[in-house]
């Protein structure tokens, strides 16, 4: 069996675009006649200019081989033109296509994807999700309302789950990391306030930020909402700061949770020597499956615990949910539940009760519509997701708007 061909879709989530503006999907068939789908994680090219990378490697390092391969296909494409070093991009690229060499690799042996990684560890996976506006917020002031947000979490813990994330503390610029403001400081203080006070102990608390802060302006953050004892203080200061990330992980009583623009085992044993605890690779960006299973086995060693993230279709969600099936330090798994996320994979994975049943069909157990996949394509020229230029705004306040993709380009 060998794999022959590859096709790209470029496939944009109806508004308001939860999981980013577009996501790349990546369909692999072999030789024999066998299909697996992959997605890439990787935003710093457009999409068109991302499709070439995919194709380029495809054919420089995939075409005519093996999917058994994995090991070799992916040291072929790190070490390429002589860089042998984790790269954005090209690994963006690997990742989708990896994660389709083991879907095709689990359909040939009817057997489901974690049954080739060493088998299910875990029988639920324990899921959250942002909170994400209810019908009846406004979308634009849903992310400046701790009322809104304390709701949109109540919703979440009667649908059984018993984490929910949020992100209130200001813009992710271009700048690096920053102070915070003292408005920001304070509506993170009622963001952490309203939703502990609606969910009580039935839920943790996820302080979602983005690489925001100078050290010390995470510090100062964490002081703030320490009282409210979050589970996580999520990639406080810029993700290529590991130093930044020792100071900020090893000074405040919050686990500090990072992972999500990184990529390949590298960067990730970096985090853990600054002492991160809490892991959160991204499979269609990290390096693939197998990559996140080296990433979660380091974790393991290190006493670290892993929550892969999701910003991004249900493809990838697919490779997470298996790789957390086989891994006995997993914290929690992402989720975003849209009627588009469900109907691009035909329900073939749901979240139930707040946790995840690893699907026992072969391959990633999803069956991809295509023709949805199709019919929905990205015409844009825009990033996955967008950074603002403008600096904090330390005089009238912040309007951020969350995980919600500005239109403009």
């Amino acid at each position: 069996m060998k794999l022959d061909t590859l096709d790209v879709i470029v496939t944009a989530p109806p508004a308001p675009g939860w999981g980013g503006r577009y996501w790349i999907l990546v369909k692999v068939t072999t030789d024999t006649g066998v299909t697996g789908w992959g997605e890439c994680y990787a935003a710093s090219v457009g999409p068109v200019a991302m499709e070439a990378v995919i194709r380029d490697v495809f054919e420089r390092h995939f075409a005519g081989e093996n999917p058994e391969n994995i090991e070799l296909l992916f040291r072929r494409a790190y070490s390429a033109g002589f860089t042998q070093r984790p790269d954005l991009t090209v690994m963006g690229a690997v990742s989708g296509l990896e994660i389709a060499c083991w879907d095709i690799l689990g359909k040939d042996r009817d057997r489901p994807v974690w049954a080739l990684l060493g088998g299910r560890m875990n029988e639920r996976l324990r899921a959250y999700s942002y909170l994400y506006p209810l019908p009846r917020h406004e979308i634009s002031d849903f992310w400046v309302s701790p009322e809104m947000a304390a709701e949109s979490a109540v919703d979440l813990v009667r649908r059984g789950y018993t984490a929910v994330k949020f992100d209130p503390a200001g813009p992710y610029t271009i700048r690096g990391g920053h102070m915070p403001a003292l408005s920001d400081l304070e509506l993170s203080v009622r963001f952490c306030a309203a939703i502990r006070e609606a969910v009580g102990t039935k839920a943790d608390l996820l302080f979602g930020t983005h690489g925001q802060f100078t050290p010390d302006g995470a510090l100062r953050m964490a002081q703030a909402i320490a009282a409210y004892d979050p589970l996580w203080f999520e990639e406080p200061v810029p993700p290529d700061d590991f130093e930044a990330m020792r100071v900020v992980a090893t000074g405040i009583p919050i686990p500090v949770s990072a992972g999500e623009r990184l990529t390949t085992k590298q960067e990730f044993a970096a985090l853990l020597r600054a002492g991160v605890r809490i892991l959160q690779p991204a499979l269609g960006r990290a390096g693939g499956i197998w990559e996140a299973k080296k990433i979660a086995v380091l974790a393991e060693a290190a006493g670290a615990q892993i929550a892969p993230h999701l910003y991004a279709g249900p493809v990838e969600w697919a490779a997470n949910v298996h790789l957390a099936a086989t891994c006995p330090n997993l914290l929690m798994i992402e989720t975003i539940e849209t009627p588009f996320h469900d109907q691009l994979i035909r329900g073939g994975i749901r979240v139930e009760g707040g946790f995840v049943a690893p699907p026992e069909a072969p391959g990633l157990g999803i069956e991809v519509d295509e023709a949805l996949a199709r019919a929905h394509p990205y015409e844009g020229s825009a990033l996955h997701l967008a950074m603002q230029e403008a600096p904090c705004d330390y005089a009238s306040g912040n309007r951020f708007q969350g995980g919600a993709p500005r239109e403009d380009g």
